[in-house]
């Protein structure tokens, strides 16, 4: 007798307005355990307020979260009435990293203080033990050599590729990306796409919000296409770009070509 593989993450009629403007319109998106789902759509779309709200960055309206068959949302409504409290939130972000757009690193520590900021305050885990762990994610993100030096003498690139470590460190069960490479100059877009495609090849847990087509066709396993709110189309990559059902979609690509 086979076992059915439970997801990794499902989300499930995801619905978020924004006063009389209706974001997203009870989205679906569902990804396996060591998939990599890559996010595509025009500006606008709802993409980003889709991470946001998977991430409790925002509310959700409507919908559920459902984590390894675990549905996280529905416990944070029941046990807080519906109100996200600090630390419901706390608990519900924990199963997921999240690399944003501008870094957000904090200016006044050094990379390893960004990286082991979070594990030694927020999961209690020894600071030698972080710093170890630490270590090896800059090593990992290739800036071993950057261990001491503080985000405003680093590039763009490189201050991706510690935002990423910096997610890595808490041990998340699921990795967000959001647009992680349109803040950056196109030369060093290149060194933190390899990063992710080396996380996707390890088999880590990937939703990926982006512009990058190339990435989306090499790393992703399942491409999810959204349009005004909505998810539009969602298929493996090869079928995605080569065979879209969708006129959409289409159009989409056959601008982006």
């Amino acid at each position: 007798m086979t076992h059915k593989q439970i997801p990794a993450v499902e989300i499930r009629g995801l619905t978020k307005s924004f006063g009389a403007l209706q974001v997203l319109k009870k989205i679906d998106v569902t990804v396996m355990k060591g998939h990599t789902c890559c996010i595509l759509g025009p500006s606008g779309s709802g993409k980003s307020t889709l991470l946001r709200c998977v991430n409790y960055l925002e509310k959700p309206d409507a919908g559920d979260i459902i984590i390894n068959g675990e549905n996280i949302y529905a416990q944070v409504r029941k046990t807080f009435s519906g109100a996200l409290s600090d630390k419901g939130l706390s608990r519900a972000r924990l199963n997921f990293g999240m690399v944003f757009q501008q870094f957000n690193l904090w200016p006044h520590f050094t990379v390893l203080e960004n990286i082991i900021e979070s594990p030694v305050v927020i999961q209690n885990r020894k600071r030698d033990e972080a710093v170890a762990e630490a270590e090896q994610l800059l090593k990992k993100v290739g800036l071993s050599e950057k261990r001491d030096e503080y985000p405003s003498r680093l590039s763009g690139g490189q201050k991706q590729r510690v935002a990423i470590a910096r997610a890595l460190a808490m041990r998340p069960q699921v990795l967000l990306f959001d647009e992680p490479t349109s803040s950056l100059d196109p030369e060093l877009v290149g060194e933190v796409l390899e990063v992710m495609r080396d996380l996707a090849r390890e088999g880590r847990t990937m939703i990926v919000v982006t512009h990058e087509m190339d990435f989306a066709q090499q790393a992703a396993d399942n491409v999810v296409f959204m349009d005004n709110g909505h998810v539009v189309e969602s298929a493996p990559p090869d079928r995605f770009f080569k065979s879209p059902e969708s006129d959409r979609v289409r159009a989409f690509l056959k601008r982006r070509g």
